[in-house]
């Protein structure tokens, strides 16, 4: 059973426009404070989950390659201290391609790093502008190539079906991308979130994103060119050579335990036969002032219901190309599922070509994985 370590660092030098995330710009920071706080919420973690082994640690956020390398390194040794480590500990650091972080990377890797996710966004200059980002394109190419020079794995992500792309215009940014990869790239689509300057804009009629028929036609072109180069997607938005996937990621979407800490910070994790969520305050004032309080920036523990438990399971599960086992929803509801998903569904879905026709796993088409919410909202409605 994999079981993931995931550290929220809130902070960022600005805020990108499309950006949803828990993320703050702050003027400063006390670096050695959040080092201390960390690690004591990890051992209160290590209270509720003692006896579990890291697969992976992940440092996402916010921008936490603008963590000191002494706070990254204190983090994971107080996991190793606490948990152990696997021998091959998936250990990741999401980072920004500026020259500043960028010269970082290898004090990370002594730090403890192995793997890094580089939020590149684009490779184009305009658009770069356009999201709001600090670095060129000459950096991101910068940054990812000093990443293959330093680490055995490494990631980078791009936005795509941005206002007034074309298919073709896409097929070439992801092709000179394709030219800097490794095994593994993170695409996602532009989407409009509620609560940023984007949604504002885009309301006041600023700019427009693709409909719906354009943005599948965006998933059908980057899902053949990414097969076609031998990094398909396992899952909605990832894509990789086998073996390549990201593992942390993989606790989530299969839903196995993981601890958050940090602002914002979500954990699941099994005792006694029984699931618990827990999540944290997102204010990093509130958190961090909690912690020095009483030991831990969480609100309330919470038990998942079966019900529940099998919900979470498939949507997360539904994201994978690999589907989600029937045994895994047998674990979590009992041997009749028709009480959670009826028969009837499923079959109707299968005949729709939206999910495949396997008696042993749940899992989506191409055509599925295109209107993934509706196919979820249409198995879970009551």
């Amino acid at each position: 059973m994999a079981f993931g370590v995931y550290i929220h660092w809130p902070y960022c030098k600005s805020k990108c426009p499309y950006c949803d995330f828990n993320s703050h710009v702050a003027e400063s920071v006390e670096h050695e404070v959040w080092a201390d706080a960390y690690v004591r919420e990890l051992e209160h973690w290590h209270g509720l989950t003692a006896g579990q082994k890291a697969t992976s640690i992940f440092f996402g956020g916010g921008t936490p390659s603008l963590m000191k390398p002494e706070t990254v390194a204190r983090v994971i040794e107080a996991v190793a201290a606490r948990w152990g480590l696997s021998a091959d500990c998936e250990i990741t650091l999401e980072a920004n391609p500026t020259s500043y972080e960028t010269e970082k990377f290898k004090v990370f890797r002594d730090a403890g790093i192995n793997r890094v996710s580089i939020g590149v966004q684009s490779l184009r200059a305009d658009q770069l502008a356009f999201l709001g980002r600090e670095h060129s394109p000459e950096q991101a190419v910068t940054a990812i190539k000093s990443a293959s020079q330093l680490f055995d794995r490494f990631s980078f992500d791009l936005i795509y079906a941005r206002p007034q792309q074309s298919l073709a215009e896409w097929r070439y940014e992801l092709k000179d991308a394709l030219a800097l990869a490794g095994d593994h790239m993170s695409l996602y689509q532009l989407t409009i979130e509620q609560g940023t300057p984007f949604y504002t804009r885009h309301a006041r009629g600023e700019f427009q994103i693709p409909e719906q028929d354009l943005a599948a036609d965006f998933y059908d072109v980057t899902w053949d060119v990414m097969d076609k180069e031998g990094l398909p997607a396992y899952e909605v938005s990832n894509h990789a050579r086998s073996g390549a996937e990201s593992r942390h990621n993989l606790v989530y979407w299969r839903y196995d335990d993981y601890v958050g800490v940090g602002p914002g910070a979500h954990g699941r994790y099994t005792r006694a036969g029984k699931k618990y969520a827990v999540r944290a305050h997102r204010a990093p004032d509130i958190w961090l002032k909690q912690v020095n309080e009483k030991g831990d920036g969480l609100h309330p523990v919470e038990e998942i219901s079966p019900r529940a438990q099998c919900q979470e399971a498939l949507m997360m599960g539904g994201r994978l190309h690999e589907g989600v086992p029937y045994e895994r929803l047998k674990k979590l509801w009992g041997d009749d599922l028709e009480g959670f998903i009826p028969a009837a569904k499923i079959r109707h879905l299968i005949q729709m070509g939206i999910l495949e026709d396997d008696p042993q796993t749940l899992r989506t088409t191409l055509h599925g994985f295109k209107c993934l919410n509706a196919v979820l909202g249409f198995l879970l409605a009551a």
